[in-house]
């Protein structure tokens, strides 16, 4: 079973920066690629960024281009989101998720889930 478990939530002014991080064990070694995810109060989950598990194949959410940068550290086992340039309307619960094959953008694809984490930014 795949674990995740995320980490660095914090409450920050916006314009301020976070590095979230999520910690990948167990697990087939298979092909899969690794994603975040958030969720605000009273709105659906969104994609927020995604990477393969080469790190070579990386993908955004519109909403975060230019300021959030996902990577991979794989002697780590590590995932990482940086987010700079952080606005109110990031303010959300962030979960890393992972998948087997092929790339996709929709959570319910997703089948391994990390507990959360909180970002708070403040005007």
């Amino acid at each position: 079973q795949v674990q995740l478990a995320e980490s660095g939530g914090g409450s920050v002014q916006a314009g301020g920066s976070l590095r979230l991080s999520c910690a990948v064990s167990g697990g087939p070694n298979r092909n899969y690629m690794t994603a975040w995810f958030r969720q605000a109060p009273g709105k659906e989950r969104e994609f927020v960024a995604g990477i393969s598990r080469s790190g070579g194949g990386l993908d955004y959410a519109d909403s975060v281009k230019g300021r959030f940068t996902i990577s991979r550290d794989s002697a780590k086992n590590t995932v990482y989101l940086q987010m700079n340039s952080l606005l109110p309307e990031d303010t959300a619960d962030y979960r890393c998720a992972a998948k087997y094959w092929s790339f996709s953008r929709a959570w319910n694809d997703f089948s391994f889930w990390g507990q959360g984490t909180q970002v708070t930014v403040s005007s």
